[in-house]
């Protein structure tokens, strides 16, 4: 089989899982376009005029299987390249652009939301990464369409895209840890970005430390050019508790993972949570609010419920460690676990 893997907006998680695409299903000689991600509003409406300049020649080819991400505009990339019509369509939804938090810089969404529902109605196949993922899509396309001035009935063909899409986690590596078990590290591992709501989690910290409470604290993660400024506040107020800042090699960052005793997140956008994964894979403790995709991936003992409980539990885990329970259980996260249901989507099973 020869097959087309189209990536619009590369970030790293979608890096991550195209490079587990190519190495685990190499039974498929793959074509792989990725374009950076940058320019966000440019990247999901103009994909196919960029690709069409730069790689009209691996598009004209013929291919038997096309697995695209949601950001890419499949519907307008076929109508360019017809010889794209006759492969089966794949397209993987990491997110989707109705369950974003707004932000004051962005515009309006419509234009990013219609790229994927075009995208997933022009598709031989829809999958998501979480049930979370697929609901909110569904449930904000039904949204979006009943503000057109036609009040189409879009029920039916949006229920029934829910019934016949897949749910199908992006693997994380095999590798693991064991974690610090009676530890006292809490680990930040998110994008420095207003969605994952640093707020509320260097907010607990500050907590913890006015009581007393003994920990110390790894920030890590992707930064861009501009961050909240909580972060530097954090630097500040935090002093001798913070044992690792910013962005790591990925050596150091599995290091600090396998250190970590309590991985967290406060965050208001998340559609799988590969940071979380990664952590638990190698022994840390997750905590998590009981919002967006975590219900679904980690049991009560792992979520809470508001600021309130977020501190109650870390205090409770910092000062008696034995009251922390062990970490979930994640061999089915794996690509040894997943391969298999990966390649049913791809062929058609």
């Amino acid at each position: 089989m020869r097959g087309l893997l189209l990536s619009a907006y590369a970030a790293a998680s979608h890096q991550h899982w195209a490079e587990g695409i190519v190495e685990w299903l190499d039974e498929i000689d793959w074509t792989r376009l990725e374009l950076p991600a940058r320019h966000f509003p440019w990247r999901i409406r103009g994909n196919p005029l960029t690709w069409m300049l730069r790689e009209g020649e691996a598009l004209s080819r013929h291919y038997d299987v096309i697995l695209a991400t949601s950001m890419v505009d499949l519907a307008t990339l076929v109508g360019l390249y017809p010889n794209l019509a006759g492969a089966r369509k794949v397209v993987y939804f990491h997110e989707n652009q109705f369950a974003y938090p707004a932000s004051s810089a962005q515009g309006s969404r419509v234009g990013p939301q219609m790229v994927n529902l075009y995208t997933a109605l022009a598709a031989d196949e829809v999958v998501f990464n979480t049930a979370y993922n697929r609901d909110s899509f569904i449930d904000g396309a039904r949204a979006l369409l009943k503000r057109m001035p036609e009040n189409l009935p879009a029920y039916e063909p949006l229920e029934a895209l829910r019934r016949r899409a897949r749910v199908v986690p992006v693997p994380i590596a095999t590798s693991t840890g064991q974690g610090s078990t009676a530890g006292d590290l809490i680990v930040w591992n998110h994008r420095w970005e207003y969605d994952k709501n640093p707020e509320s989690f260097f907010a607990a910290l500050f907590q913890l430390a006015a009581r007393g409470v003994s920990f110390r604290v790894a920030v890590m993660g992707q930064r861009f050019g501009h961050w909240p400024a909580v972060f530097d506040e954090a630097r500040e107020r935090l002093g001798d508790r913070l044992v690792c800042w910013g962005p790591q090699t990925a050596a150091a960052y599995h290091d600090w993972l396998n250190r970590g005793a309590v991985v967290v997140s406060t965050s208001y956008h998340e559609f799988q949570g590969l940071a979380i994964m990664e952590a638990v894979r190698r022994g840390c403790v997750p905590l998590v609010p009981d919002r967006l995709c975590y219900p679904e991936l980690y049991a009560a003992p792992f979520r809470y419920a508001d600021d309130d409980q977020l501190v109650a539990r870390l205090e409770a885990w910092l000062t008696s460690p034995g009251s922390r329970p062990d970490p979930p259980v994640t061999d089915d996260w794996t690509w040894p676990s997943l391969k298999s249901a990966y390649r049913q989507v791809l062929n058609g099973g």
